[in-house]
């Protein structure tokens, strides 16, 4: 399943979609952009899912070459990554 959705255009959607399709509540995740500021494809992006005070955190991208998890614990405004993300408005 990994390969088949980081293969596709919009990455950061793919994997969102697959972590509601295995349950995740999409409220509660986070998702960075698939491009840079000066539209080149990201070199990876990161999602997140929080549920209660953890987080479950994944990198993704040609510069990481396998997908990468960790969980850990989530930070005190409620979110789980620092810095810009995307609107996940689909």
């Amino acid at each position: 399943m990994v390969q088949s959705v980081a293969a596709g255009p919009d990455v950061g959607r793919a994997y969102v979609d697959a972590l509601v399709a295995a349950g995740f509540d999409r409220a509660a995740m986070q998702v960075t952009e698939n491009q840079s500021t000066v539209g080149n494809d990201a070199e990876s992006i990161q999602f997140s899912v929080r549920w209660g005070e953890e987080c479950l955190i994944g990198q993704v991208g040609p510069s990481t070459g396998q997908p990468v998890t960790v969980v850990m614990p989530g930070l005190a405004a409620g979110r789980c990554l620092v810095g810009n993300t995307r609107p996940i408005d689909w």
